[in-house]
């Protein structure tokens, strides 16, 4: 699927094929038979670095976390507690490495990261919908994205003090990856440096995961705010998109 080399803007079908390729390992849909992630494959973004629009929304996403939070705790929270019941049930402790969605309503009380215009957008609808989501950057894929049961075997590019390291994911644990190595480890807990969005992508590939008691229409609202955002700043843009579910057979 790596473009980097040309600048041709893919056309809506070769984003259908990627997102047709993807999918859940049996393992996993075994795990969660309640599991869906909504995939968006666009392309044809104008790149930019944070700006006021992305800082706007932000700040409203944090005032939204602050007043729920104000009213309950973050693990009370329908969706939040399921992905921790989710994290336990492969092995991993939800205190220690929290989901992506929980992990931001934490941040968001003191505030949120400003990374770029792209995160932030997509990480202000996670704290907004209380879904994680993860954005990354389409030309940095070799294939499809998978979700699967990591053998242990995989190679996962992060960063440790400053320099680049290759750690590897847990056997057991739940990951997304690709023919080049891990995109995320522990489902949505965090994502591979090779994949990262930055100031210059024009590409991008969103999972929006969900469990119970989230359902298939909450999933498409929060896509559309996604893709209404984007098309704010990109009059070219080119959009798939594909609910994978747990039980699907591809």
């Amino acid at each position: 699927m790596n473009n980097s080399s040309s600048n041709k803007i893919r056309s809506t079908s070769e984003l259908i094929e990627f997102l047709a390729d993807a999918s859940i390992s049996p393992e996993v849909a075994a795990l969660r038979p309640d599991y869906r992630a909504l995939l968006i494959a666009v392309d044809g973004i104008t790149p930019a670095p944070s700006d006021a629009h992305s800082e706007q929304l932000l700040r409203n996403a944090e005032e939204v976390a602050r007043t729920r939070l104000g009213k309950c705790a973050v693990t009370d929270f329908p969706h939040i507690a399921a992905w921790r019941e989710a994290y336990q049930g492969f092995g991993a402790k939800p205190s220690r490495t929290r989901n992506s969605a929980e992990a931001l309503m934490r941040r968001a009380e003191k505030g949120l990261p400003r990374i770029n215009r792209l995160t932030d957008i997509y990480n202000s609808l996670s704290v907004t919908y209380e879904i994680p989501f993860g954005g990354e950057d389409l030309n940095a894929y070799v294939s499809s994205p998978q979700l699967v049961r990591a053998t242990g075997a995989e190679n996962f590019a992060t960063m440790d003090k400053g320099e680049p390291v290759t750690e590897h994911p847990e056997p057991g644990e739940v990951v997304w990856l690709d023919a080049n190595g891990v995109t995320c480890r522990r489902w949505n807990w965090r994502q591979c440096t090779r994949t990262a969005l930055h100031d210059d992508t024009t590409a991008a590939l969103f999972i929006l995961d969900a469990l119970e008691p989230v359902d298939d229409a909450e999933l498409r609202v929060v896509g559309e705010n996604l893709i209404d955002e984007l098309r704010e700043y990109s009059s070219e843009l080119v959009v798939a998109m594909r609910i994978l579910r747990a039980e699907d057979d591809d």
